[in-house]
């Protein structure tokens, strides 16, 4: 279930669907915009001998941005892997508390996760690193800290989604 419905503010509702709506756009786009560059450049290849000679690079950062970006949005989602051995031996009630224990860890490795390739974008940054065409590696490298940061972030969010669940679970008994 995504978090979003699990919020009873109205406005808050609708922000997020706009950021998953924009989210999503950006992802479709992203999509687009590699099948479009990879067609062509198979096609300049092919039929004249040629190509576009940033087009490659460009197509491996792009691939980067977007599985990262997919990683966000099925975050978002509550559908990213997971392994769920444990909780078809448990209980109910206490799937929140593995859910909610998981969502936690999850959210710390993402944190930790962001921290270092923020260092690392720095490190980049400081040694002007050039990715192609003269466009400095630290900016195409960004999304890594950014992603990581909102994937922890959002961990966090079904983390306290489940803290919820589980004290309104325990006041009932």
């Amino acid at each position: 279930m995504p978090y979003s419905s699990s919020l009873n503010n109205r406005g808050l509702n609708g922000l997020l669907q706009k950021l998953h709506f924009l989210e999503d756009s950006i992802l479709a786009l992203l999509l687009l915009a590699m099948i479009l560059l990879a067609t062509t450049q198979i096609f300049l290849r092919n039929f004249f001998d040629s190509g576009i000679i940033w087009a490659d690079p460009l197509l491996r950062v792009m691939v980067l941005w977007l599985g990262l970006l997919g990683a966000l949005a099925a975050t978002r989602e509550n559908k990213h892997i997971t392994i769920d051995l444990l909780t078809r031996f448990i209980s109910e009630s206490m799937r929140y508390v593995v859910k909610g224990f998981t969502n936690l860890f999850s959210a710390v490795i993402a944190s930790i996760l962001a921290y270092h390739s923020m260092r690392f974008v720095i490190m980049e940054y400081e040694a002007q690193s050039k990715a192609f065409s003269g466009i400095s590696a630290w900016i195409l490298e960004l999304i890594l800290p950014i992603a990581f940061g909102l994937i922890a972030l959002r961990f966090m969010i079904h983390f306290a989604i489940d803290v919820r669940i589980i004290i309104s679970r325990m006041s009932k008994q």
